[in-house]
């Protein structure tokens, strides 16, 4: 992609928050992709560099639809649950592709997307981090030789939903690849809540939310005389960013919609 008319036109959504400016810089030290518009309410009429410091001499706007106008080929959302699920419905219906880090759907809005991509394509992961796909991947491939497991998912404390996508990717692949898990010995549970939610194949996932932290994620795994413990660290924004710059670049010739990074890396 050497030309500069070949680049990727590429808008973010969520652009003022922690991510979304992290995404903007992402994209605009890309030489293969071209930042050209930015979606904020919370921001709107403010100058993108005013609001995260990256400096392209684009206004921040308020609505989603403005990103047709732009030019843009490919968005980037890093929202919430609601206002993901009305951007998507709004990207597919103006035929840009999705690149979206935003996490909480449900299967009934899975399949209402994957219903409304016709025109473009969707990449949804709930963690662009390729050490956390891998982490997932190792997990799914542990599972069958343990006979109990448990996860354990910690957060920043601006994370409005738990258990993290992550983690509930994680227990269903893990429940996939064997459905026999010791019986939790629990009885009495002296504080509601404390063995945390029960996951597929009753997989046990803890959900901690502290101020210092980024995403992070530990899965246990245990049979007789011996534990496995894999874990991933994100310690900085900056980590997911390889992961969404491969979408951007991929999501055109990646079909319909598609959920997590393992078919981008061929895993």
């Amino acid at each position: 992609m050497g030309a500069a008319q070949s680049r990727i036109r590429v808008g973010v959504i969520g652009a003022g928050g922690r991510m979304g400016s992290t995404v903007c810089q992402a994209v605009e030290d890309d030489p293969d992709l071209e930042l050209v518009a930015a979606v904020d309410p919370h921001y709107r009429g403010i100058d993108l560099r005013t609001a995260t410091g990256v400096d392209s001499g684009i206004t921040i706007r308020a609505d989603t639809e403005s990103l047709a106008g732009h030019g843009a080929q490919v968005a980037v959302d890093f929202t919430e649950h609601d206002a993901g699920s009305r951007n998507l419905s709004i990207l597919a219906e103006a035929g840009i592709h999705a690149v979206v880090g935003t996490t909480g759907f449900t299967e009934e809005d899975i399949e209402r997307f994957r219903s409304e991509f016709t025109r473009s394509n969707a990449v949804i992961a709930p963690n662009f981090a390729i050490g956390a796909v891998l982490m997932m991947k190792f997990a799914e491939m542990a599972a069958p030789y343990f006979d109990s497991a448990e996860i354990i998912e910690l957060h920043h404390d601006k994370k409005v939903d738990a258990p993290s996508g992550t983690a509930m990717l994680t227990v269903e692949r893990m429940a996939g690849a064997s459905g026999e898990w010791t019986e939790d010995p629990t009885r009495d549970e002296i504080l509601t809540g404390a063995r945390g939610g029960e996951g597929p194949a009753g997989i046990r996932v803890h959900s901690v939310r502290l101020r210092g932290l980024v995403a992070h994620q530990e899965v246990l795994l245990g049979t007789t005389g011996q534990t496995l413990s894999i874990r991933h660290d994100s310690i900085d924004r900056t980590s997911f960013m390889p992961g969404v710059l491969l979408a951007v670049k991929s999501v055109a010739d990646t079909p319909g919609v598609t959920i997590g990074l393992d078919a981008l890396l061929g895993l």
